[in-house]
This record gives structure tokens, sequence and C-alpha cells, in this order.
């Protein structure tokens, strides 16, 4: 029998609850996004934004992004135009702060990494097809759980401290870029390589397990207009969500006169 590759489910129509889902996390970034403007552009003293509750919240919104990435990977047309698109969008992100907000600088931000994860497994796709689904699953939320903590210079997962990664390996912006930032590295939103990569291979073997429940869904079920047409278009969104919402404080701000 041959070996399941990525590219068994090529549905006809969009499934209409990953747009949904996709346009719902849109939405939650977005307000994520205007409370980040109102407090470290506007100066407001919002001390629940800087405590845990909005870390889960920023956190709950990057993970769906990823692993929703990983998941629609195979279930699209031309993944290397769509990751070289994905991946020069993060640069244009990056230009633009280091150009217009230089003390808000994006180096490898979520879109740089989703761009990257998208042509990393161009190449890669054979060989993971050949992995049994449930075990590329298990594997690689392990790896991402291991590693999550890669950027601080230990294994292990959030307050878990498994062991640390040898300081040697901190040294440039390519180190960075793999998940080893140096000394000297500063980004406002910082998405490596190491551990995320995981979490979007942990997405593209879950849909690989849910294969046959996919085939007998339902494509419009869960289906939401206005949710669905964020998530279509959600790159769009994305690229123009922080002007929009920076220049709609920014005329609160004139009106209100501070």
């Amino acid at each position: 029998m041959a070996p399941v590759t990525g590219s068994a489910v090529r549905p006809r129509r969009r499934i209409a609850a990953l747009d949904a889902l996709r346009g719902l996390t849109l939405l939650s970034m977005i307000a994520y996004h205007t409370c980040w403007d109102l407090v470290y552009l506007f100066r407001m003293d919002w001390e629940w934004y800087r405590g845990t509750g909005a870390y889960i919240w920023q956190q709950s919104i990057c993970w769906t992004f990823i692993l929703l990435s990983g998941f629609c990977w195979s279930m699209g047309r031309h993944p290397l135009c769509r990751g070289l698109t994905v991946f020069a969008c993060g640069w244009i992100v990056t230009l633009v702060t280091v150009v217009f907000l230089p003390e808000e600088q994006i180096w490898f931000g979520v879109l740089t990494l989703i761009g990257g994860c998208m042509l990393l497994l161009i190449p890669l796709e054979r060989a993971l097809g050949r992995v049994p689904a449930g075990i590329g699953l298990a594997a690689t939320a392990v790896l991402f759980v291991l590693l999550r903590n890669v950027n601080r210079g230990t294994f292990g997962f959030e307050s878990l401290v498994l062991g640390t990664v040898p300081q040697g390996l901190y040294r440039n912006l390519l180190t960075a870029w793999l998940g080893f930032p140096g000394p000297e590295f500063s980004s406002t939103d910082y998405f490596s390589l190491i551990p995320w990569l995981f979490l979007f291979l942990a997405g593209y073997f879950l849909r690989r397990l849910l294969e046959r429940p996919l085939e007998r869904l339902d494509p419009d079920a869960l289906r939401c207009p206005p949710l669905c047409a964020l998530g279509r278009w959600s790159l769009p969104v994305y690229m123009l969500h922080q002007p929009v919402v920076y220049g709609v404080l920014l005329a609160g701000a004139a009106l209100l006169g501070r």
C-alpha cells in the first residue's frame, strides 16, 4: 500500500468550520492588539494586560493560528506560492516596524514563521507522509512541549525546567531565526522555528489523523458568513488590521483631546 501523504485530502469546497475558526481567532487577535496599542502606544495603565490572563489570551491566539496553518497546509493548492506569499508578508511587517516603529521592531514574527513552515513542508512532505499520523502527532506534540522554552535557554514548558541549552548556540540573527536568540536580540513579536515548527507539524499530522471524518464532514457545517469571510481573507486582514486599529485609536484620542 502506498504511504499516505499530505496531499491525500484536497476538498473541492472550503470547509466552513475551519474558516469560521480562523475568523474567530482573527477577531480575538484584533481585540488583543487593540489592547496592546492602548497599553504600549497610548500609555494606558492596564495592569491586568501584563498578567497571566492576558498571556494565556495571547498564547491561545498564536497556538490556534499555527496549529490551524499546519492542519490546512495540505488542503490547498500551490503550496510554494502560498508559502512565499506569507513569508514575504512577514518580512514586509519587519520592514515597516524597522522604518516607522524602531522601538517596537518585529523580527521573525508569526507570519515569517508560518510562511517558513509552509515552505519547509514542501521538501519534507514525502518523508513525513511515511510516518503514521498518530505517531507523528504524538512525537511533534512532545517535541513542542520539551522545546517550548528554548528561546530562554532551557528545555521544558513554561515554568517547568528540564535542563539548559548550551549557551554557545545563542549567537546572531540566524540563530535567533532557528530559536537561539543572542543577548542583543530584541523583537516585539518573536516566533522562531524551534519550537513552533513542531506545533505546525502537529497540525499537519492531526489533519491526516482526521482524514476519514473530514471526508464525511458536510463542508457547510457551522457556517457563519461573517466569520467565514474573515477566515477566507485572513492574510489581508492580518496585514491591514494594525494600521486600521491604530488609526481609529489615534482619531479617538484626538477627538477626546488626549
